[in-house]
């Protein structure tokens, strides 16, 4: 179970930070069939650098979910770069399974992501498939789901959610289940170390990816 959400945090962003945070806050292109709810969004903007980290929290992950040391819920990342002058997204990094994906994002418009079922690896909108990491291809992650069908079928007698996915491979690349951030915003704070805000909105036991793409926690 979640914690409330804090009626004050530390690192409070100002106004205009929250402006900026909705105005960039990315469309996410969901997969049609994702069994999972998207439970809490935060948005964390960087002191130092135009840049902002969205923190995406599902409810599960459809994999490895029974095991006693797995996490209650999957924790995603999407970073948005912005010019600071006229303040709108000119680059996008995503969390792709260990992996930081890049790409330039200036005369875009709103940024975009695509989220995979299940998993909720996160690709910049209409990304290549032949430009993702060879070994994180979305074939190869269709592939495994059938593989892991037994996994599965034990993080269903333990959480709930689906038996597997049984459709096509084209269906695996459908997204076209539109979530706006903008609005699921459940806290906008600046700061260049989000642990404590993070674990306090998603709870003690969320996983520390790194805050930013280019560096991990120094511990």
């Amino acid at each position: 179970m979640l914690p409330p959400v804090p009626a004050t945090l530390p690192d409070q962003s100002s106004a205009a930070d929250i402006v900026l945070a909705r105005a960039l806050a990315p469309v996410l292109h969901v997969q049609r069939d994702e069994p999972f709810a998207l439970e809490r969004v935060v948005a964390v903007v960087n002191p130092t650098r135009p840049i902002i980290a969205y923190h995406l929290l599902w409810s599960h992950d459809i994999n490895g979910q029974w095991v006693p040391w797995a996490k209650a819920s999957d924790a995603e990342e999407v970073w948005v770069g912005y010019d600071p002058g006229s303040r709108r997204a000119t680059e996008m990094w995503t969390y792709w399974h260990g992996d930081i994906l890049h790409t330039l994002w200036i005369g875009k418009g709103q940024p975009a992501v695509d989220v995979q079922w299940g998993k909720h690896g996160t690709l910049p909108y209409g990304v290549v498939e032949s430009d993702l990491p060879r070994s994180r291809t979305l074939n190869l992650f269709y592939a495994a789901e059938f593989l892991l069908l037994p996994d599965i079928s034990l993080g269903k007698a333990s959480h709930g959610g689906p038996w597997g996915f049984f459709h096509s491979y084209g269906r695996y690349r459908d997204f076209s289940r539109i979530v706006e951030l903008a609005p699921r915003l459940d806290a906008v704070v600046t700061t260049d170390d989000p642990r404590q805000v993070l674990h306090e909105i998603f709870g003690p036991r969320h996983a520390d990816k790194q805050p930013w793409p280019w560096t991990s926690h120094e511990r």
